[in-house]
């Protein structure tokens, strides 16, 4: 088959990745703009790429498993990779560096004690776009510790791909003890998220801050954020109830008992209950009078 054919192919079999990958683009070409959305996703799927191509011939950092194939003819792979699964790093990653940025991101506080109420954005704290925070190690490190929980989600489920329309696409060799997934699976997206997110930084502390209205430094980008939160929700809520639907209440409820503490949290956050302080280096780069924060 023709490469086109194969890629139509990637679109027709895995549809559901595909809205979550467009859903990406529109949320994160409104907080970070066109340039820094197609760094994001060029630097997190070469890593995610590079390390799927390691693992399935060392071991490292996903520990051993190895894909089927069995739609070999029908999808495009890339040197046994198929190309539909390093791309669901890129929407996955940004989505839990915005839930991130919820809870770290430096809020201007309104002045008045916020009303109790989710559906009034005035209740929302007006979160701040600092190049300081956003690239910061605290921001990091809190990334990665999402991005590897919702893996617990996702991984259980599509090892059991047979059962559903993903289809049987691979296996370890020696099933784990979460659900049948390795300990090192999880070490693996912890690295993945690590390497892709620091390249990130990098790349967007040279670029040229950002401006205009729609993700300028200066701007309140709550809205944005909470976008790509969205996303993190829908890509959680999919893989949910597929679990349910297959039959298996048991990883249900064990992923719905780990996410709701954080869900509480999340509504903490949004409701302006979690005060977060100014960090360090934003204190030391400021200058003149700033508005109080929350």
């Amino acid at each position: 088959m023709t490469f086109f054919s194969l890629l139509i192919g990637t679109f027709t079999l895995r549809p559901y990745v595909f809205v979550f990958l467009l859903a990406f683009w529109f949320c994160a070409q409104r907080l970070l703009g066109w340039r820094r959305t197609g760094l994001f996703f060029l630097v997190t799927w070469l890593t995610a790429f590079l390390c799927e191509f390691s693992s399935v011939r060392t071991g490292i950092p996903f520990g051993w498993y190895f894909y089927t194939e069995a739609t070999a003819g029908q999808e495009l792979f890339i040197a046994g990779v198929p190309f539909f699964d390093s791309l669901s790093f890129t929407f996955l990653l940004y989505a839990s560096y915005c839930l991130a940025l919820l809870y770290l991101l430096p809020a201007r506080a309104s002045g008045d004690p916020a009303p109790v109420n989710l559906f009034q954005r005035s209740t929302w704290p007006a979160l701040m776009f600092h190049a300081e925070v956003r690239t910061s190690w605290p921001v990091l490190k809190l990334t990665v510790l999402f991005f590897t929980f919702i893996d617990i989600i996702i991984d259980p489920v599509a090892l059991r791909g047979e059962r559903w329309f993903l289809g049987k696409i691979y296996y370890y060799p020696d099933p784990g003890v979460y659900y049948g997934v390795p300990v090192a699976n999880f070490l693996g997206w912890a690295v993945v998220g690590l390497i892709a997110l620091s390249g990130y930084f990098l790349l967007d502390r040279r670029l040229s801050p950002p401006s205009g209205h729609v993700h300028g430094a200066d701007q309140v980008m709550t809205g944005n954020v909470l976008l790509g939160c969205g996303l993190y929700y829908g890509v959680l809520a999919f893989n949910l109830a597929v679990t349910f639907w297959i039959g298996e209440p048991q990883l249900g409820m064990t992923g719905l008992l780990i996410f709701v503490p954080l869900t509480a949290l999340f509504l903490l956050r949004l409701l302006g209950r979690l005060p977060v302080p100014l960090p360090q280096p934003l204190r030391q780069n400021s200058k003149g009078p700033s508005p109080p924060l929350r």
